[in-house]
């Protein structure tokens, strides 16, 4: 008996291992999808003959993490999808897979299957790794999503960069997201924690903090290109994590100007307003007319907020204007 209860973690760490290895895969494939139609210029081509049918449309339209856009469009007939569309819909499952049940495992397995076969036949994958080595430093951008975690539906971003350090990184996420850095940050990368010195102050020493000011990109992310997930937490109070994946790198655009935000969902929380639960309170009140503190809460976030408002031009606007220079006695 001894040796079957044993077995039974040590089978499920297993499992747990291949949906992990699955999901990756799958994330993987879809960000080098996403890229590759990115270098080359066709991620709004429409694919020819989508390949799911109406139940497995109903099935993907359920799944959390898909883009509310898709999810209309799955909704429609006649509708083309993009190169791109389907690249984000196997981001999705990829998101969701893990925490998915046994039989929506293989349902999610099997359409994912159909939708990497028609991205492979409406791409030729180019060898990206391969490429961002050839390029120069000054032809190189770096991709990244963030999503806030634990925000339901989820509040996410894409963006574009070029080699930067990680004091630059952040603000592209606070410009992008739409915080207003407000408060402490910093990055955990592994077991490696990376902050301001001149913020951190005291615990830069206590807790091992190695320079967000001096780290470039170039110098921590895998040089293949290959995908590499990390932290960001902002607000040690309200305690905002965020999870930022390294989808992989694109020849820059000659006419293009970087920082860029490609696409994204939702509005940013309200600052201080006590974390996600807290936002989820915020929620409530002001979508519920008879609650006592709707009014208030309107009043704090000067008459009008929308949870489903988000705008990628106007945060590529924010992140190329930059945060303020705190530290110019000018600006202090």
């Amino acid at each position: 008996m001894a040796k079957k209860k044993r077995d039974r973690p040590v089978g499920n760490v297993k499992k747990g291992k291949l949906l992990a290895d699955q999901a990756d895969a799958l994330t993987d494939y879809a960000a080098k999808a996403y890229i590759a139609a990115d270098d080359l210029r066709i991620k709004t081509k429409p694919v020819k003959q989508f390949p799911l049918d109406e139940d497995e449309r109903e099935t993907l339209a359920e799944i959390p993490a898909l883009p509310a856009k898709l999810k209309k469009k799955l909704a429609k007939k006649d509708v083309a999808f993009t190169i791109v569309d389907l690249a984000s819909m196997v981001m999705a499952i990829s998101e969701s897979f893990v925490d998915a049940e046994a039989k929506e495992q293989l349902a999610l397995l099997l359409i994912s299957k159909k939708l990497i076969g028609c991205l492979q036949a409406n791409i030729v994958m180019p060898d990206l790794p391969a490429k961002a080595k050839k390029a120069s430093p000054s032809d190189t951008v770096y991709q990244f999503k963030i999503t806030l975690l634990e925000s339901h539906p989820p509040i996410w971003r894409r963006i574009q960069v070029k080699d930067c350090t990680l004091d630059n990184l952040h603000e592209c996420i606070q410009t992008s997201m739409g915080w207003t850095n407000s408060h402490l940050h910093h990055f955990k990368i592994g077991e490696q924690q990376y902050g301001d010195p001149m913020l951190m102050e005291e615990d830069f020493e206590e807790f091992g903090y190695r320079d967000s000011t001096t780290t470039m990109l170039s110098d921590i992310l895998p040089k293949n290109g290959k995908r590499l997930l990390f932290q960001y937490e902002y607000d040690f109070g309200d305690s905002w994590h965020h999870e930022v994946v390294f989808e992989g790198v694109v020849r820059a655009e000659s006419k293009a100007k970087y920082p860029l935000c490609l696409e994204g969902e939702r509005a940013c929380p309200p600052e201080d307003v006590g974390g996600v639960r807290g936002y989820a309170d915020f929620l409530n009140a002001i979508q519920d007319k008879s609650h006592e503190e709707r009014e208030a809460m309107f009043e704090w976030v000067s008459g009008w907020f929308d949870p489903e408002e988000f705008d990628p031009v106007t945060a590529t606007k924010s992140m190329k204007k930059g945060l303020p220079d705190w530290r110019s006695e000018s600006w202090i």
